[in-house]
């Protein structure tokens, strides 16, 4: 793993913009049970945080699409950090809707972006890859050329994986979901037996099995 995954963990861990609770798990909107709960909008609270994730950021644009043009941020959590990167690289930002306004000009992406334009667009957590890949279409049905994706972390789900590479589609993250629990555990934040069950939904969120894992573990330990 990465310096700069590793960093980015510990900064999402350290705010608690990360929170780990295999044994009392979260109920996602989709009515999904997960041990995970990640809310990276904490990090607008903390001005090093922030300035950190904005120069990682900026590197991997620099590293992965050097000739991007706009910056795009999704709405609403990706918008200040699309607005801190493109202050660092001097280049134009624009945000994208979930959906386009009912009234007024009725627009989707708020901004400027033309025709051709090479854009990079910014998320602040990647799931499922629905919401953002939701952005990169708005984008594609204007004309933009869109480079790839960029996000703090990830939940690193296979589903993500399947839905971009459909898209034809790159993405690159500052942190990811192995290495946040990898680092929880060295910090005894977590157990290994929860780091387990943890591991175990990875595998398949949509299987509650994974709740059972940590039983299963003290069970066969006896």
């Amino acid at each position: 793993m990465s310096t700069l995954s590793q960093e980015t963990a510990q900064h999402l861990l350290a705010i608690q913009a990360v929170v780990l609770s295999p044994d009392a798990p979260f109920t996602w909107s989709s009515g999904l049970k997960s041990p995970i709960y990640c809310d990276n909008r904490l990090t607008m609270n903390y001005p090093e945080v922030r300035r950190f994730i904005a120069g990682g950021l900026s590197q991997m644009i620099q590293a992965h699409y050097p000739e991007a043009e706009v910056i795009a941020g999704t709405a609403t959590a990706g918008i200040p950090h699309a607005a801190w990167v493109s202050d660092l690289l001097a280049l134009p930002m624009a945000y994208i809707r979930g959906s386009a306004k009912s009234h007024g000009k009725k627009k989707q992406i708020e901004g400027l972006v033309k025709p051709g334009q090479k854009v990079v667009i910014i998320e602040d957590l990647i799931s499922t890859g629905g919401s953002v890949l939701t952005a990169v279409e708005a984008l594609r049905e204007e004309g933009a050329d869109v480079l790839g994706v960029l996000a703090i972390m990830t939940y690193s789900l296979p589903v993500a994986k399947q839905q971009f590479a459909e898209a034809g589609l790159d993405y690159h993250t500052l942190t990811n979901f192995s290495t946040l629990i990898h680092l929880a555990e060295e910090q005894q934040i977590i157990s290994a037996v929860q780091k387990q069950m943890l591991e175990r939904w990875y595998q398949d969120p949509t299987d509650e099995a994974w709740m059972n894992e940590g039983q299963k573990i003290t069970v066969s330990k006896k």
